[in-house]
């Protein structure tokens, strides 16, 4: 298995992609306004406590207030609410809590109108970014998250991830931690971790003291509503949680960018910078590996199957709703086989599509209907194996007697929505068509034009694949009908993420050429 990341910088942002073995799996998108992010720290201030729903809406700067309820609190409240307000009026200047006088845990089922109180300002971090009309969802468990680590103030506790399962490695960490972290910090030790040298865990435990330093170094002085302390950037937090051997390229079509993510993956990962490779090429990057052509089958509403089946995806204000269709699938070994092949492979695409969409809440597949009860236990064990690597919490539930499967998944981020649809670009969606358009013969008029009147010198032609093969297809092509006529060649290139009939003229140096 290998893992790829493909980087595309552009003027509103950054693109992410991660590919594994040639499939799309992960999308992101990363724009300049990086404010609301998951792990984001802010010094709000309450505006409101709801004792109806044992919560509070916090101000943190955004447009709608924040909600906060008292499960999210933490059990440690008290005391980061005495090292907030201390801190806040001078009397805490260091950040280390060696000294610090930690205060009771707050009851599980207490009521949050007893510890928190309007109009006080509170250090909250951000759990989900605002999604729809809803404001951020907030905690105030502050926690940092490192490469092999994430450190708890306030907290004794050492916990270690339950993916590491061999008895003497769980023991070797958490002696290791105990012995090294700092008094009033706990730690959770990331499933990374394992294997890995006393000098990693211990400098990966100094970087996250060093941020808690900066953290309480901001909070001095500071006022609410502000920004305390910011997450990375996606980025380096998709190479923070991911990279490991069976990464083996990262690809970036920014130089600037491409030095900055070796300096960063040197640092997590000493050794494997070389992984990062700067792509200058004259392909757009997402054209050259594959991820438009990916991003054109995977966001629309029909998302097709090798077999010829294919899935519809609809989304409501409640729920997603997901259905499964054969197609022009044809199976000679019967309708219940035929029908557990396609929902395998449905369930294997499914699984894919989830994370790469980050769709949340509520999803009901409806699944193609099997009568052989072994055949839907064998559907519900592909799906939730097929499920098993997805980083977003999410129960499953077995089919039901119509064949209809519920997922609840984790929603932190909104969805990444991406509209495939085209407008026809000869009627702008009317309907109407005018019968003397001929798109060729304007492409071929504008570049004559530049090509004599405006004597350009080295000049490509990017369109729909479609129109790339009407130009260079045909014994004496009219690709190299203009070669005999302008006495220059020009680089035709079909862009899938063009629509049908989009073109432009683009010049040495990748900038497009106004007419």
């Amino acid at each position: 298995m290998s893992l790829e990341l493909v980087v595309d910088a552009r003027r509103s942002g950054v693109w992410l992609a991660l590919i594994k073995d040639g499939k799309l799996i992960e999308l992101h998108e990363e724009q300049g306004n990086t404010e609301f992010a998951v792990g984001d720290i802010y010094l709000g201030k309450v505006r409101k406590v709801v004792p109806s729903l044992n919560a509070a809406f916090v101000d943190v700067g955004y447009e709608k207030d924040a909600f906060l309820h008292y499960l999210d609190l933490g059990p440690q409240f008290n005391s980061l609410n005495k090292f907030n307000r201390d801190t806040l009026r001078g009397k805490q200047n260091v950040s280390d809590l060696l000294y610090f006088k930690s205060e009771k845990d707050i009851p599980k089922d207490g009521k949050i109108s007893e510890v928190v109180s309007s109009s006080a300002p509170i250090l909250v971090q951000v759990a989900k970014e605002p999604i729809s009309a809803k404001g951020p969802r907030l905690c105030a468990e502050i926690t940092m998250a490192g490469r092999y680590l994430v450190l708890v103030p306030f907290s004794n506790k050492v916990s270690i991830s339950q993916k590491i399962k061999d008895p003497d490695e769980r023991k070797r960490l958490k002696e290791l931690m105990n012995s090294i972290k700092p008094k009033n910090f706990g730690v959770i030790i990331r499933t990374v971790a394992q294997g890995k040298k006393v000098e990693s865990l211990d400098q990966d435990l100094r970087n996250l003291v060093e941020k808690w330093k900066k953290m309480h170094e901001n909070l001095q002085g500071a006022k609410p509503s502000k920004r305390i302390l910011g997450e990375i950037d996606k980025t380096s937090s998709i190479l923070r949680d991911l990279l490991n051997a069976q990464f083996t390229h990262i690809h970036v079509n920014d130089g600037e960018l491409a030095s900055n993510l070796k300096e960063y993956v040197s640092q997590i990962s000493p050794g494997k910078e070389k992984i990062v490779k700067h792509y200058d090429g004259k392909i757009d990057i997402f054209e050259r590996f594959g991820v438009n052509r990916q991003i054109k089958a995977l966001f629309g509403k029909k998302v097709p199957l090798q077999s010829g089946g294919y899935l519809i995806i609809e989304h409501t204000e409640a729920m997603h709703v997901i259905d499964v269709n054969s197609g022009n699938r044809k199976g000679a070994s019967g309708q219940e086989s035929n029908a557990l092949s396609t929902n395998l492979e449905a369930a294997d695409e499914i699984a894919r599509v989830l994370q790469l969409r980050d769709m949340g809440g509520i999803i009901c597949i409806d699944f193609i209907d099997m009568h052989d009860r072994a055949n839907n236990k064998d559907l519900f064990a592909r799906l939730k194996e097929k499920m098993s690597n997805d980083r977003a919490k999410h129960n499953i539930i077995p089919p039901s007697k119509f064949g209809v499967v519920e997922i609840t998944r984790q929603r932190v981020r909104p969805e990444t929505d991406i509209t495939t649809a085209e407008t026809c670009p000869t009627c702008n969606g009317t309907g109407d068509v005018q019968a003397s358009i001929l798109y060729a013969e304007e492409i071929e008029n504008n570049l004559k034009y530049l090509m004599i009147d405006r004597k350009e010198n080295k000049v490509t032609l990017l369109v729909h694949p479609y129109l790339e093969a009407y130009f260079k297809n045909g014994f004496i092509s009219r690709q190299v009908k203009w070669l005999f006529k302008y006495k220059k060649w020009i680089s035709v290139r079909g862009i899938s993420a063009n629509h049908l009939l989009q073109y432009k003229f683009v010049d040495k140096n990748k900038e497009e050429i106004t007419l």
